[in-house]
């Protein structure tokens, strides 16, 4: 085994605990990064979710409001209609 070992280039061995050294080193970061980009992504979903549904609310209480103001002209048609068939059945 120590043979093994003695086979070894020194280079090498640094090489590899420079890299290594590097990635540890780098981990903090790169977690952080992911934090942030998914912390980013869930929010931007929700604003995007909340205009969503602001609009599909407002479009619901515009059919409100049309179908309300429809209700009031039909019922003066109606008293109208009724007001010209009593004069035409008494005419």
């Amino acid at each position: 085994m120590s043979e093994a070992a003695a086979a070894v280039n020194a280079q090498i061995t640094d090489s590899v605990t420079q890299v290594n050294t590097k990635v540890v080193g780098e981990t903090p970061a790169m977690a952080m990064g992911n934090l942030l980009m998914s912390t980013s992504h869930a929010l931007s979903n929700a604003a995007h979710n909340a205009t969503s549904a602001q609009q599909q609310g407002q479009i619901t209480m515009q059919a409100a409001t049309v179908q309300g103001v429809n209700s009031l002209m039909s019922v003066g048609s109606a008293v109208i209609g009724r007001s010209s068939e009593e004069v035409i059945e008494r005419g």
